[in-house]
């Protein structure tokens, strides 16, 4: 019988599932309508529905296994020859996307306030190459879990071990260095400047609004940056440096790591006053529809 620790690492996988499924949906919706389709005016849009189609992925690899794992007993690892190596790959593909993403959303918005004009970089035709490329080199990063992972023991049992070489835990160290420390160094290193910036920029507008949305565009960076240090980090240095302590206690880390791929949808309700105000009226359109509709019906006594 599993054990109350490895019960609630369980249950709280499922319910990152639950919950990130649902709020990464209405995010990946809201983003997609008319109001936010403009992506010559903002090609930053198309880092961020990219960023939540991973985030959504990042939650049914190791993650769903947990709770499969504890609950049911049923391990995708040994399932089949395909989802060993399908898991093990997107396990390491989606974070190091992510997390590369979110460093080229930070380029861009430090280069939008420190030059004058448009840059390479800002155009929407470019971000889809720079987002073509960065998915294509981490693809080719992390295709050997197609090619050397995962294999038949002569048992006929299923390890999730390389027949070539060993994948563990030499992938978890360069792991942390692609997810984790380069992309969280250049993220400081963006952000810094762009804080520069912004204060340059209070000191120099007089409009209120662009003081408020500059305030809220600072505010996000600051949040992403030390959430992404916070959640990310220490479940990259303990698959690393710690393989061989509680499988429950490195169970536990990965489930952190896995709830900041949950947060963009109340990250953008609190800083991002567009995304929030859509939403909102996206809302307040279903209550209005559910109250007319009734009164569009033919009263039975004037028949």
């Amino acid at each position: 019988m599993a054990s109350t620790e490895s019960l609630i690492v369980a249950n709280y996988s499922f319910t990152l599932i639950v919950i990130g499924t649902l709020f990464n949906a209405i995010t990946f919706l809201i983003l997609s309508r008319p109001r936010f389709r403009n992506t010559r005016a903002r090609p930053t849009l198309h880092y961020m529905r990219t960023m939540v189609i991973l985030d959504t992925f990042m939650l049914y690899g190791w993650n769903l296994d947990h709770y499969l794992t504890i609950i049911h007993g049923f391990y995708i690892l040994r399932y089949s020859l395909a989802s060993c190596k399908f898991v093990s790959f997107i396990s390491y593909f989606a974070p190091q996307s992510s997390a590369w993403l979110r460093v080229f959303v930070c380029l861009d918005r430090y280069l939008s306030l420190s030059r004058l004009h448009r840059t390479w970089f800002s155009d929407s035709k470019h971000i889809l190459m720079i987002i073509a490329c960065i998915l294509g080199v981490l693809f080719a990063l992390n295709l050997h879990f197609f090619l050397f992972v995962c294999y038949y023991r002569q048992n006929g049992t299923i390890s999730a071990l390389s027949w070539l070489y060993d994948i563990y835990p030499l992938w978890d160290y360069v792991n942390l260095g692609v997810c984790n420390i380069v992309p969280f160094v250049l993220m400081v290193i963006f952000n810094s400047g762009v804080v520069y910036h912004l204060i340059i920029l209070r000191r120099t507008t007089t409009l209120q609004n662009s003081h408020i949305q500059h305030r809220a565009i600072s505010i996000t960076l600051v949040i992403t940056t030390f959430l992404f240090l916070a959640m990310t980090m220490p479940s990259g240095i303990a698959f690393a440096f710690f393989s061989d302590a509680n499988a429950t206690l490195l169970k536990f880390f990965d489930s952190f790591l896995y709830s900041y791929y949950i947060l963009s949808f109340p990250l953008y309700m609190l800083t991002f006053p567009e995304f929030r105000e859509e939403c909102i009226s996206i809302i307040a359109l279903k209550g209005r529809d559910r109250r007319i509709q009734p009164q569009t019906q033919v009263p039975l006594r004037t028949i």
